[in-house]
């Protein structure tokens, strides 16, 4: 074999080597890691002085659904005078504010700030941490980051708020379910995704303690670790995380702490929303491409989870052209590989259309 076919069969089977490693080898590992193990043990239980806990959370036109978050995180087990709650409204043009004022003027543990310019979810949040700061002892408190649409089970506060007994953890996930599924749309889908998502951040829960990122709509951690979140920043949650991984803590997701959030059932939204997250991605990506490489287990997590995820279409084109090019100087394999991805990327998307107008969805 000359050097250039070998040149572009080295390119080809590392980007598949690397998709086939992110997609299943790696979440194989970790879920036989995690096998016989448990969360953690270290855990506050009745008889302990639990640690203060400041709700933080930014809204934009949320009057559909904003009186039932806050009612909530109102009504959570966790002790009345050991949760505040900071609720920052970023320009709202509905009655929002309305219904923000309304609850803080009969609920003390409501602290209410409405922005009159929008500033952005990341804004927002890192000026209601100053300010609850301000009036707190970042050492012994906790932050609860969470999203108005997000409702929480009234015991979810309680349930995070247990692992920060043990002192090398830093962050404590949720764990998210979609409400509202429906077979039509893309509901069922990205249904299907979330739930081998949370499998896999709880084997890296219960494997070594370094979930690579919240899913960002209830989230808590150890106020002394927050960092400011840059304001042109789009995947705040992430940027958190790994600042806490960052400085060595442990990032776990506990099943137990159950919230929920109405799934969209519009390709377009989904589309929109994907392409800010994929945006974000690469924000962080290059804020943390120092951990991104597999040097020790946040590298090597952050690498496998997310990295080659992230990078993956770039593989998929890579594999593309490489197949191209070797058909073309007259390589079997080459002309097999083409053939099977024109088959994949044009046939594929044909035949469920064709199913789906029977009711049938692949997946």
């Amino acid at each position: 074999m000359s050097l250039t076919p070998l040149i572009f069969h080295i390119i080809l089977w590392t980007s598949v080597g690397l998709l086939i490693h992110s997609y299943l080898l790696y979440p194989l590992l970790v879920s036989w890691l995690a096998k016989g193990k448990t969360l953690n043990q270290e855990q506050y239980n009745d008889s302990d002085d639990w640690p203060p806990v400041i709700v933080l959370m930014a809204a934009y036109n949320e009057e559909q659904l904003i009186a039932e978050k806050l009612d909530t995180l109102l009504g959570q087990t966790y002790p009345k005078n050991k949760l505040t709650i900071y609720v920052g409204s970023d320009a709202c043009s509905d009655s929002t504010d309305v219904i923000l004022e309304d609850y803080a003027k009969a609920n003390h543990q409501i602290n209410f700030i409405p922005f009159k310019n929008r500033t952005g979810k990341p804004g927002i949040i890192n000026v209601l941490a100053e300010q609850a700061l301000s009036s707190a002892n970042p050492e012994g408190c906790l932050f609860l980051m969470t999203d108005a649409s997000v409702m929480l089970d009234k015991q979810v506060v309680k349930i995070l708020t247990r692992h920060f007994k043990n002192k090398d953890i830093g962050m404590v996930d949720a764990h998210m379910r979609y409400s509202g599924i429906q077979k039509e749309g893309i509901s069922s889908s990205e249904n299907i995704y979330l739930s081998g998502e949370v499998k896999l951040k709880h084997n890296e829960s219960k494997a070594w303690g370094r979930m690579i990122g919240p899913f960002g709509g209830c989230f808590m951690m150890r106020a002394k670790y927050f960092r400011p979140v840059p304001s042109n920043f789009l995947v705040d949650d992430f940027y958190l995380a790994m600042k806490v991984l960052e400085q060595d803590k442990l990032v776990i997701n506990d099943l137990d702490a159950l919230c929920r959030e109405p799934v969209t059932h519009a390709l377009a939204d989904e589309f929109r929303r994907k392409k800010r997250i994929s945006a974000g991605n690469f924000q962080n990506l290059w804020t943390f491409k120092r951990l991104a490489l597999p040097t020790n287990l946040t590298g090597f997590a952050f690498f496998s989870h997310k990295v080659v995820r992230w990078i993956g279409p770039f593989l998929m084109f890579l594999i593309l052209f490489c197949s191209i090019i070797l058909a073309g100087i007259g390589s079997t394999l080459g002309i097999v590989l083409v053939g099977l991805q024109l088959a994949w990327y044009i046939l594929f998307p044909v035949l469920d259309l064709l199913l789906s107008s029977v009711g049938y969805h692949f997946g």
